[in-house]
Parts: C-alpha cells; structure tokens; sequence
C-alpha cells in the first residue's frame, strides 16, 4: 500500500478563534502545523504518494505543505462544496483507482506505528476494507464499532445510550480499496444534508469483510481547541533534546527541550523540559518556562514571566511580570506587562469553555485562556479560566475580563475618581 489520502476540507469553525485566519491543519503542536504529523507518519510507514482533500483556506494549507520538501509526492484537490466525508473521500477515486491507499481525517493525531500496524493488518486479513478502532471510555460521541472475530460486525454513529454496546470507537483512520467508491455512490444523505462516509462503511460492514484494528498507541480527535494541549504534551513527551540557539551564561535548561536556530534564551531564565522554542524567538531575563510549553518562531518572552503548558503562535509577546497558564495563544498578540490567565476555578470543578455558541466541558481541571491572532492586553489586565478571546479584540488597564471578549473589540474598564490634595488627612 503506497497511497494515502488525508481528508483536510472541513470549515474548521470548532476550532475558533484559533482558525480564524488558517485552517486548523496547520494550528501548531509541538513547533509544526498539525498535518505535518501525519505526513511524516505517513512517509515513515512507506507511502509515496498522499493526495490531500482541501476546502477552507485552502491555498494557505497547500503554500504550507509544499513550503516543505517530501519524500512521498504530494497533490491536492479542492472540495469546492463541503457535503460530508464521503463526499470529500469520493474525490480521491482518481486518485486511488483500483489499487488500495490508507484514508485519514486531517484533523486526527496518533502515535507510533499506527500506519504499518494498520496497512499489515489490512493486509495479512485479506480485508475489502479495514477501520481502525479506540477504546474510549464515554464513546457515546463517537461511531461505536462492534467487532467480532477481528471484524466490524455494525457501526452506529453518536448512539442513544442504549446503542453503547461497546467501548470501541471508530478512529477515522482506514484502509480502503475499491469497493469504497460504489458505496459512496449508493449512499444518500443524511439528516443533517450531508454524505456520510460512515454510512458507505455501514454498506461495506453488511457484505462481511471489514477488519477491525485496535490502534497500538495513543488517538486524539483534534476536534476543539483545548485538544491542541493535549497533543502538544503528547508530541513533546517523545522529542529529544536539541539546542541550536544561543543560549546565554546563567540560563538553566532540564529535560528534553528543544532550541531551535536563532533563537536566545537569556540569562536567568528557568526552563524546564519538555519545551520547544521557536526560531528567533527570545526567552527572558529571568523568567521560568515550564513543561509542555510551545513557543512559535519569532515569540518574546519577557522579564519575571511564567510560562506554563501552553502554546504560543508566531510573533506573539508575552510582556514581564505576566503569567499564562494552560493556554492557548494566537499569532501576532500582545500581552500588556502583569497580564494573567487564571487556570483553575475555585470549586475546583473542570472548565467549561464556549465553542460555536455552546457551553463545552472541557473535562480539564486546569484550563486557561483561548485567544486568537492580533489580541492585544492592556497592562494589568486578568482573564478568568476558559475565556475565549476572539481575534483582534483588545482590553484596556486593568480589566478583569470574566466573558468571552468578541472579534475586534475593545473592553475597558468604567471607574470613578476622586481627586484630593495630596497632602489630604
């Protein structure tokens, strides 16, 4: 199996604001976009050629991908109308044609040997078609896969609690041949207007040779934003060290973290491992970077600042005597000197977070800020665990930011004054 396609159209609106201006294939964990994973897994299990899907920003993603030189050759096709997963992998039929080709949701992160474990299984099975299971233990958002004797015996897409018949999900990672394509073209719409690829799999399951491979390592559906940490911490956990920048006298570094060229980590700072930093990025004086933190090319951080698991973007300025905790941080922002992200609530209960207009658990105890690209923090300014601050929005002095702060917006703070003399009694 030599081909592999990677389903990358979709809108990507989840993933607000961090999406606002790219797609979310190309969000950074670890130092590189997203589908840079994938792809190197991919060439790594010995595939030659990827066809990548796109739609939303889809000139970004493809500058993005060919920005990079590849061992596999790469091509892209545009699904101008987003119908549905099944609709996005009908576009690869030319591309696959007869022979076979791993299929992939974009927006997935896996571990280790997930693609050979995959292509041999398919293979040593003799399967028309093979998806890829997870054992999770609240499956009822997922397809619930039920496997007999090493094969999908049914698929049932986010069942009633009475459909959870078993704790396998369906991981959106497969290994198709032909008989994929008539079944998308046999598949009608679904209730919400779209073609879904899990109802070809149901038309494929019903014929009786569909392998079910239990994934060896660890899954992550990159599907909100605090998925990203979560990924990050994954992704870092098996990065060696590696020091390229200049790294000044008096700056202590433990652990497995990664300094890439041109970047400065100044006297007095503090890091501890695993970290990446970026490119021409410049850390301290004196300031503390803890484990599972990303920082992006080009990123200052400043005098008395904390870092803590978070991911920083491109450009972006953390000004001193700040702290950011648990947070995900856009592109281009700027932190005004003693901004703070709080991470952790008082009742100690996990965060709830809005996404798209709903209210989410987050299931994490600890969870800062979300902010997109261009945000701007007045000096002072403290924001509540779970906030989301939409690209472009600012705050003034000293504004304790308690709701979700919209696009290009200004918050400030409405005060009294009273004036005295000064040598008042």
């Amino acid at each position: 199996m030599k081909k592999a396609v990677i389903l990358a159209a979709g809108d990507s609106t989840r993933m607000l604001p961090l999406s606002a201006n790219q797609p979310k294939h190309l969000l950074p964990i670890a130092g590189k976009p997203l589908i840079y994973h994938t792809m190197e897994a991919l060439e790594k299990a010995g595939i030659k050629e990827t066809l990548v899907v796109y739609g939303y920003h889809g000139d970004q993603l493809q500058k993005a991908v060919e920005a990079r030189s590849w061992k596999m050759a790469i091509s892209f096709v545009n699904q101008k109308e987003r119908k549905g997963t099944g609709h996005a992998a009908g576009y690869a039929k030319k591309f696959v044609g007869k022979k076979e080709a791993v299929l992939i949701y974009g927006d997935l992160m896996v571990g280790p040997d997930t693609f050979e474990g995959l292509i041999a299984y398919h293979k040593k099975g003799g399967y028309e078609f093979t998806l890829s299971t997870k054992v999770i233990e609240d499956p009822s958002a997922y397809g619930v896969v039920v496997v007999k004797k090493g094969k999908a015996s049914s698929l049932i897409e986010k069942p009633n609690p009475e459909e959870v018949v078993s704790n396998l999900v369906n991981a959106g990672i497969y290994a198709i041949g032909e008989s994929l394509w008539e079944a998308i073209n046999n598949t009608e719409l679904s209730p919400r207007g779209e073609y879904e690829i899990t109802d070809s799999i149901s038309m494929l399951i019903e014929g009786g040779n569909v392998g079910a491979y239990t994934l060896p390592s660890w899954w992550l559906d990159i599907g909100k934003p605090w998925d990203l940490l979560e990924a990050n911490k994954q992704v870092l956990a098996n990065e060696q060290k590696r020091i390229e920048g200049t790294v000044e006298d008096g700056a202590v570094i433990k652990g497995n973290t990664i300094v890439e060229k041109g970047a400065i980590i100044k006297s007095g700072a503090y890091i501890e491992g695993p970290v990446f930093i970026g490119e021409d990025s410049v850390v301290g004086p004196n300031c503390y970077i803890r484990a599972y933190t990303s920082l992006g090319k080009k990123v200052k951080i400043g005098n008395a600042v904390e870092i803590k698991n978070c991911i920083i973007m491109d450009e972006t300025n953390v000004g001193h005597l700040s702290y950011v905790g648990d947070s995900i941080i856009g592109q281009r922002s700027n932190f005004g000197a003693g901004t703070i992200t709080a991470n952790l609530r008082h009742d100690d209960r996990s965060i709830f977070v809005s996404v798209k207009g709903e209210r989410f658990n987050s299931m994490r105890r600890k969870l800062g800020a979300i902010i997109g690209d261009d945000v701007k923090t007045g000096i002072g300014t403290s924001i509540g665990p779970g906030i989301v601050i939409h690209q472009g929005a600012q705050t003034g002095i000293g504004v304790i930011v308690s709701r979700d702060i919209e696009a290009n917006k200004l918050v400030i703070t409405k005060q009294d004054q009273v004036i005295m003399d000064a040598d008042h009694k």
